[in-house]
């Protein structure tokens, strides 16, 4: 297991689930990356992007904390990316994501969602070729017959938001959530092969780090992605 010696400081990032009522139920925004991009290069993805020092002050010049930096990220970067012009009162936290592997940048990521205005969607052609609202058991199912490729955090963001039948029933239900902490672990068996899976806490997988209590489940108890065929597949005992 890696330690945290080993890994590359933590950055912060912001992502914004934009959602509306469609005629078949609830759609959700996702934005196609350009191939060559270097981040997610082809994924389809949310709209976000990493925070900037000047979102970390307020127009007066006084420093934010991370979740209100993160927050003021993610407006700036859906104004951006999309065109569409939200407040923070309408952003609702919902999950953070922590890569805990040793990769070249790491990205500590708010995932916030929130209500679309019924502006235009403009992209900006710099940063994504296409875009689409989407049911989110479509994208799914575009995904497994690889059609759309997606990154796990987008994929798991969409097997939850698959089980609701509204905005505001998505809406609802996040509010009366607390965060979730995905502190993302590889399932990797065999150190020379690729990871099967992503692990997080409660799984009986899940690596406890030296000096600190233990996250892992009970035997048996399951919270990971498996990752080994199409479709994925989410397990999370109790839920």
């Amino acid at each position: 297991m890696d330690t945290d010696a080993s890994l590359a400081p933590l950055e912060d990032a912001c992502t914004v689930v934009l959602l509306r009522d469609g005629n078949a139920g609830l759609e959700t925004l996702l934005l196609e990356r350009h191939g060559n991009s270097s981040s997610f290069g082809g994924a389809w993805v949310f709209p976000g992007g990493k925070v900037d020092p000047q979102d970390r002050m307020d127009g007066a010049g006084n420093g934010l904390d991370d979740l209100a930096s993160a927050q003021v990220a993610g407006l700036r970067e859906l104004a951006e990316e999309t065109g569409q012009q939200l407040q923070v009162d309408q952003l609702l936290w919902f999950a953070q994501w922590t890569p805990m592997q040793a990769i070249p940048r790491r990205f500590r990521t708010w995932f916030m969602m929130a209500p679309a205005t019924n502006d235009p969607i403009v992209l900006n052609p710099a940063e994504h070729e296409r875009y689409e609202w989407l049911r989110p058991a479509d994208a799914l199912v575009r995904h497994a017959d690889a059609q759309l490729k997606l990154v796990p955090p987008t994929w798991v963001t969409l097997h939850h938001l698959a089980a609701m039948e509204s905005t505001e029933q998505a809406l609802e239900k996040t509010r009366n959530a607390e965060p979730f902490d995905y502190q993302t672990h590889l399932l990797q068996p065999d150190p020379n092969t690729g990871p099967v899976g992503l692990l997080w806490n409660g799984d009986e997988a899940y690596p406890q780090a030296p000096g600190r209590h233990s996250n892992a489940g009970q035997p048996g108890a399951r919270h990971r992605l498996n990752l080994t065929g199409m479709p994925w597949i989410y397990e999370r005992s109790g839920f």
